[in-house]
Order: structure tokens, then sequence, then C-alpha cells
């Protein structure tokens, strides 16, 4: 059975270029790059041209990258960097009600260490209020942490104008850009921001490799102990391999970045129309027009989001109820009851998110599935 693919938010495949570029990291070029040796310093040579790649894709200098495992582990760096670092200037801290679980549970943490968190809320488009913010923000506020755009339903923040309000208030802003980096634009200098996490999972690369944008001039304090590896900020030997992978995703990212996006758009949209053209009772979570370019998020009324989801992976389509990272939970989506739905709209949730390789042949096969599942699973 053919397997179609619309879970591109929790995972996309290795790029052919881009495992061809690791391959050789992984076989005779497996040097370490702190050694001496000719060897060692091809990979470090190796590891500075991908920081190079890193940063040209989001307007950054090279020094002002560095390489971690996840996109988790970026926010976790950035979020209990900046707290331990200021702590003696204060101890509270702004983030959203949908942030992605590695800021809700660092937050979550810190606040157990005395730091104080304000949520704010969204609105019935997942979208945070500035007015809000500004008047959340205290004389002991050291932090705010907004993401570039949800995983859940692809609400894209105004992060130009929440990065604004922070230099106004001398406060570090940091961005999830895990889902944004590769499907918007996104330029740290442009747009004012001091830090932002990104993923290579999600834009073509390996699986455990991600990176730290922190402007130079950030202080903020290491996690890991050890070595003095990526300049004294985290230890460890560096992934050699898994960083020419990032790096080389995020060269292909910007270069076919308007045509990724055109792509994405175009297939979303049509399917968009298509299932509410076909399938009644249906509500498109999210904001119509400030969503990322590959996502689609649909409640279905009367329908268990679990029971659609195995109907459709015996059809061999592969989506989600939500993000990848809260599978398992027996809640509803802390994001979709954040926007307002009730728990039965929540639970009858579908997230399909597109890649390059999907077609409009591939979404007429998901719809032509939706409208027969969704009328059976209704009438049971």
């Amino acid at each position: 059975m053919e397997i179609r693919y619309f879970d591109h938010a929790a995972t996309t495949k290795v790029k052919e270029e881009v495992l061809e570029e690791m391959l050789p990291y992984l076989r005779e070029k497996y040097g370490n790059p702190s050694s001496m040796y000719t060897m060692g310093r091809e990979a470090r040579k190796a590891v500075e041209e991908a920081r190079k790649r890193v940063a040209k894709l989001i307007n950054c200098k090279p020094s002002e990258i560095y390489f971690t495992s996840c996109g988790s582990e970026s926010d976790n760096m950035a979020i209990k960097g900046i707290a331990y670092a200021n702590f003696h200037r204060g101890r509270h801290i702004i983030t959203s009600k949908i942030e992605h679980p590695a800021v809700l549970h660092t937050c979550q943490e810190l606040e157990r260490k005395g730091f104080k968190v304000t949520y704010l809320n969204v609105d019935r488009d997942g979208i945070v209020d500035l007015n809000e913010l500004k008047n959340a923000i205290r004389n002991d506020t050291i932090l705010i942490s907004i993401m570039a755009a949800n995983n859940e339903i692809g609400s894209i923040q105004p992060i130009h104008e929440i990065a604004k309000i922070a230099r106004m208030y001398n406060i570090t802003f940091h961005t999830d850009g895990v889902q944004a980096c590769g499907n918007i634009l996104i330029d740290v200098q442009r747009m004012g921001i001091d830090m932002l996490s990104l993923s290579g999972h999600k834009i073509y690369a390996p699986k455990g490799i991600g990176a730290l944008y922190v402007r130079n001039g950030i202080p903020f304090e290491r996690l890991i102990e050890g070595g003095h590896q990526e300049n004294n900020r985290r230890a460890g030997t560096e992934n050699v391999a898994q960083i020419v992978g990032l790096g080389k995703a995020c060269d292909l990212a910007r270069i076919h970045f308007n045509q990724h996006k055109e792509h994405l758009q175009e297939i979303r949209n049509y399917y968009i129309s298509q299932v509410e053209e076909k399938i009644p009772d249906v509500s498109l979570n999210g904001s119509r027009e400030k969503r990322l370019p590959g996502n689609a998020n649909f409640s279905f009324q009367k329908v268990e989001g679990e029971a659609l989801l195995l109907n459709l992976d015996a059809k061999g389509i592969c989506a989600s109820a939500g993000s990848a990272c809260s599978t398992g939970s027996s809640k509803p989506s802390h994001v979709l009851s954040a926007i307002g739905l009730s728990d039965e709209l929540a639970y009858g949730a579908l997230r399909t998110t597109f890649g390059e390789e999907n077609t409009k042949k591939d979404i007429d096969y998901l719809v032509e599935n939706l409208v027969e599942i969704v009328g059976r699973l209704r009438k049971a």
C-alpha cells in the first residue's frame, strides 16, 4: 500500500542532497573537530561552514549560532540560560498558553524554583494580544518567549511587534522558530529577535540536531558542563555529520524558499476548500490568513480524532490529532483549549501538514477517504 504522508510538522524525511553531504563525516572524515591533526581540522571546517549556512537562513552572524541536539534543547537552553544569568535583575518571564511543551514545561520548572511566569491568552485564531503583553510587563521581567508559529494550528504571531515591545523595556526576546524557519521568512535582524530556536528534522535534515541563535552580547548560562565546545556555551563533542546535514538543509531551504512556500500554500488552500465543500459540520482552527503555508487543522463535529486517525492509517494516510510531542496524553490539546474550543471539538481535530512531495492528487485521495470515514464514523 502506498503511504501518503501529511505530518510534516511532526518530522520530515532527510533529503538525498542532505544525506550525501553527511555520509563522508560518518565514514572517512570522522575526526573530532577539537583535534589538531588533519582529520580534526577537516571536521572543524565542516562545522564552521554549516554554522555559516544556518546563520544565512535567518540573517545573523555565524558566531551567534550554537548547535544543539534538537529544538527542545534549544528552548531549554534559551529560557533557563537567560533565567539563571539574570536572576539578580528579576525573576519574571512572559510566554503564551499555546507554546510547545519544551517552553511551557521549562517555564513550569522555573516556577518551582521561585520564578514567576505570566501565560498570555490568545484569541480564537491563536494570536496573542499586544496590549495584554504590555500590561503583563513588570519591573522584574527578564524574558519574553513567544513562538513564531504554532505547531498545531499554524498561527503566525506578530513577532516584529513583540520584539519592539521587548526592546522598549530592555527585555530579552526569545522565539521558538522550529515550525517557522524554512516555511516563513525569518530575518532576526529586521525582526529584532534576540534568541531563536530551530530544529533540523522539520526542514528535511536528520532528527537529533538543532540550533540556537543568540544575539551577540546577550548573557546566558550554559546548561551542560564539560569541555569548551560551542564557544564555551555547550559542552560535548560536536555531532559533525548531523551538523553538516543541518547546514545543507538550511541552504536548500533558503535557496528554494519562494518555490517551497508557494507550493505548500497552493495545496493547503486546495485541501481546505475541498474539505469545506464536501464535508459538513467542520471548522478550521487557527487564522485563515496568518498561518503557516503547509498547515490545516480541522475539527470534525461528532467524530473522535483517534478513531479518525486509525481509519486514515488503514488507508495509508499519515496525519495527526495535534502535536507529536503530546501523543499519549488523555487531555485535549492545550492549544485548542486555549483558543476556546470545547472538549468535543478539540478531541475531533485533525492536523494535516503538507510537504514538498505532496501533490493535488494526494489531496484528492486524502479528501476522498475523509468523506467516507467521517460519514461512517458519524453514523456509528
